[in-house]
């Protein structure tokens, strides 16, 4: 790319999306020609329906590649006969284009990693298939691969191959509608995946994979198989957030947890399992741009864990708990520094009692919402601090553990 940038590159040899130099350009309904490998992530990996340049609706996006893009032979000659004139400038010819993948050999392959002696060399077929396009996932995904692969998951005892098979459904990248189609013939999914993630012969390696695939599976899972989820599901996440076994798999655990916590009595099966300690821990220790976000879920599931009593009741018996939330106000972000006010108004409004109270002022709690009255933060987040302040004057306002100058601003 450093000849490149020296010799005057046709601008429509340019992908849109990429800005480089396409190496195989195919044609939307639009009159756009992108690079095959930068629209195809666009509209299935990225799940988007429109042309980019023009933001036209495509006719139907739900379609397979074919039948959306158009090959268009004659840029592609034009590009390398360009890149052929230009070879004294170091720019090589682009390879001819691999011819996609034959549903028929996606098939065999399937067979031969249901068969335990064919399995390995088939998977490694299939995860080098997988790995050429975004076009030949598709091809796996619309011949049943993702049916197949949870079959054999199920089946599949060896942790090597275990972990390939996670590997792969995870390269996958399956749509929306290719997991929901895969938790209708296999409403365990979640369950399964669970149980891979606590088994102690499970690398950091698997339980991330595994991880990363309950997040897709929580998404386009209906909301009786959430509220039906079982203990061993928050376990098995808990666990993962708190062995924090890669950042990915971190924020795909909390991910997770936002979203169960949500149904039925999911917040309590979360409580017992630990995820208060836990996140304690995460918005206690996690710092940097990475650990930014990850405090900011962290505090999303913790408020969600705070609206019962059991969630409220842990976080009040964590000895760093009202410390932890108090020291991410103004700190972090403006997203953190709103749930953290929501989590001390529900400890404030439904957990206040006298020892309570007595430590949100020791640690520094009181004198946080004071100051977020004084700084220029969301005028909700003000009126929230200004409501939990209010609702405990009688307590605070005289405490020697607040600075005068902090007082002045204390509501009426």
């Amino acid at each position: 790319m450093e000849a490149i940038s020296i010799v005057d590159v046709p601008p429509y040899f340019l992908c849109p999306i990429s800005l480089e130099i396409m190496k195989d350009p195919v044609t939307l309904s639009t009159g756009i020609t992108y690079d095959r490998d930068s629209i195809e992530r666009w509209l299935f990996s990225d799940n988007n329906s429109t042309c980019p340049v023009t933001n036209q609706s495509l006719s139907d996006s739900s379609s397979s590649s074919a039948d959306i893009t158009t090959p268009n032979h004659t840029l592609r000659r034009l590009i390398q006969s360009w890149c052929a004139a230009n070879a004294s400038a170091d720019i090589q010819r682009f390879p001819t284009p691999k011819p996609p993948v034959d549903r028929s050999r996606i098939s065999t392959l399937l067979h031969h990693a249901s068969v335990p002696s064919t399995r390995p060399n088939a998977l490694r077929d299939l995860r080098s298939i997988a790995a050429e396009s975004e076009r030949n996932r598709r091809c796996m995904e619309s011949a049943g691969a993702g049916d197949a692969l949870v079959s054999i998951i199920k089946q599949e005892t060896t942790t090597m191959i275990e972990d390939t098979l996670l590997c792969l459904l995870h390269d996958l990248q399956l749509s929306a509608r290719g997991m929901r189609d895969v938790l209708r013939r296999h409403a365990d999914l979640i369950e399964v995946l669970a149980r891979v993630m606590l088994a102690r012969r499970a690398s950091d390696q698997c339980r991330a994979h595994a991880t990363l695939l309950l997040r897709s599976a929580v998404s386009a899972a209906n909301p009786n198989q959430l509220t039906m989820s079982a203990r061993e599901v928050f376990a098995a996440v808990v666990g993962v957030v708190r062995d924090r076994i890669s950042a990915q798999a971190t924020k795909a655990g909390l991910k997770v947890l936002g979203e169960l916590c949500a149904w039925g009595r999911n917040r309590v099966r979360a409580v017992e399992a630990g995820a208060v300690d836990v996140l304690v821990g995460i918005v206690m220790e996690a710092g940097g741009i990475e650990g930014r976000r990850v405090v900011e879920m962290g505090l999303v599931v913790l408020e969600i864990l705070c609206g019962c009593a059991e969630g409220r009741e842990e976080l009040v018996g964590n000895a760093a708990g009202l410390a932890a939330v108090g020291k991410r106000v103004l700190r972090v972000s403006n997203v953190a520094t709103e749930r953290g006010v929501r989590i001390l108004s529900s400890i404030a409004r439904f957990s206040g009692t006298k020892a309570v109270l007595q430590e949100m002022a020791e640690v520094g709690v009181v004198s946080k919402l004071c100051l977020v009255l004084q700084v220029s933060c969301d005028l909700k987040t003000k009126e929230k601090a200004k409501e939990i302040l209010r609702l405990h004057g009688t307590v605070w306002r005289n405490s020697p553990c607040i600075a005068p100058y902090l007082l002045s601003s204390y509501p009426n």
